[in-house]
């Protein structure tokens, strides 16, 4: 029997994987596009223990769908840690999720339509806008700046749209602290104004917070959510302070947008196992321990790319130094197409993601997405300096 051509949902994008998605055999290439944690800073012998915990302890109700204590645990510690971005929430609030990745995509089926409108950054993390796309919406970006998305932009778009009656977002999704790929945190003053304007044009805010607990300066801006709580859905996740592949993040938000959330588990629940073993995690390990060696060693490896970018690229790049998260922005001259540098520096032994990737138009050439967590120093410098190599034989040949 012959295969016939099938037509599968046109939803569905056909995209290929990027970044740490990219995984590799090759042990040789130094992988500055994985925007992942430190393997060396997972805490092994924790996990271990809390995983036998779970099961010698808990192990008949643990395994089934509902779990044993940990899923409230887990609710719990997250509720009363988000008080340190002034997020006051009651438990049911929460929703936990496998992983911040089904999390925005669950919000995301929650608000939209096919044909509605969503708003996002410029660049902004490539994973929510496929995801956008996937539930058909119209996407509109807008640049950011040193200090996070320019609000004015939006306020100003809003006011265009209302007077000629086109429709307002029904969500913007937005990064506040050290924005994946820019590695810039949104103003104070910019989170109260884009709540205002939520409440004032009737629209959602996704906040997406992954890298929040990662300040190298352990200082806590007040969350989105504060400002606007009926108006934001809150998103973050275990992955950068535990582990990705414990694949937990959540969602917090008003109780009516979380049980409306909720329906697409239909009654069940995300991985009830790994809920305990982090409930078992949370009685082993000293947590504030624990993140501050991540701060400690993201913050060291942050300084040695600097200084390895400044000495190998001097003043032919700029870039913004990231008070946290996983990221540097480089941002080359104007003539710069970085997606031409991929394959010689990959074929050099160090890869990267080009600026293009994270734009909804297609803009961002003169733009490279570095993540310093990954590597270890000996790694870092020695990527840098390819990368510089790669960069110089690309502007002998444009010339």
């Amino acid at each position: 029997m012959s295969l016939q051509p099938y037509s599968f949902a046109k939803r569905v994008p056909a995209l290929s994987p990027i970044g740490a998605a990219q995984a590799t055999s090759r042990s040789d290439l130094i992988p500055f596009s994985y925007g992942t944690p430190s393997s060396d800073l997972f805490p092994y012998q924790e996990l271990q223990e809390a995983a036998s915990a779970a099961i010698l302890q808990e192990g008949r109700d643990s395994l089934q769908y509902a779990g044993a204590d940990g899923p409230q645990i887990v609710q719990d510690w997250i509720a009363n840690r988000s008080k340190l971005r002034s997020i006051h929430v009651q438990s049911n609030q929460v929703l936990v999720t496998y992983g911040s990745q089904q999390a925005i995509d669950y919000a995301a089926r929650t608000l939209l339509e096919p044909g509605d409108h969503a708003w996002v950054e410029a660049p902004t993390y490539f994973g929510a806008v496929n995801t956008f796309k996937a539930a058909e919406a119209i996407i509109t970006s807008f640049p950011i700046d040193e200090n996070g998305l320019q609000i004015e932009l939006v306020e100003e778009a809003l006011k265009e749209a209302v007077r000629v009656g086109q429709p307002i977002p029904k969500f913007v999704y937005v990064m506040p602290n050290f924005h994946n790929p820019g590695g810039v945190s949104l103003s104070l003053s910019r989170r109260k104004r884009l709540a205002e304007l939520a409440y004032e044009y009737n629209f959602f805010i996704l906040e997406d917070d992954a890298y929040a607990e990662l300040a190298f300066e352990r200082e806590h801006i007040p969350a989105i959510y504060n400002f606007a709580p009926e108006r934001v859905i809150y998103l973050s996740s275990f992955s950068k302070i535990i582990a990705p592949g414990i694949r937990l993040g959540w969602a917090i938000a008003s109780a009516d947008v979380i049980r409306r959330i909720n329906t697409f588990f239909q009654g069940s629940m995300a991985s009830v196992f790994s809920q305990e073993i982090v409930a078992q995690l949370f009685q082993k390990l000293s947590f504030e321990d624990h993140l501050e060696m991540l701060i400690t060693r993201y913050k060291s490896s942050r300084d040695i790319m600097v200084e390895a970018l400044r000495q190998h690229f001097g003043d032919g790049i700029t870039f913004q130094i990231p008070n946290g998260g996983f990221f540097i922005w480089l941002k080359f001259p104007d003539h710069v197409n970085t997606a031409d540098l991929v394959q010689d520096a990959n074929e050099r032994g160090v890869s990267f993601i080009a600026g293009n990737q994270f734009f909804v138009k297609p803009e961002g050439a003169r733009y490279a997405r570095l993540s310093f967590s990954y590597c270890n120093e000996e790694q870092i410098r020695k990527g840098v300096e390819i990368l510089a190599h790669s960069y110089n034989s690309y502007l002998s040949k444009i010339k």
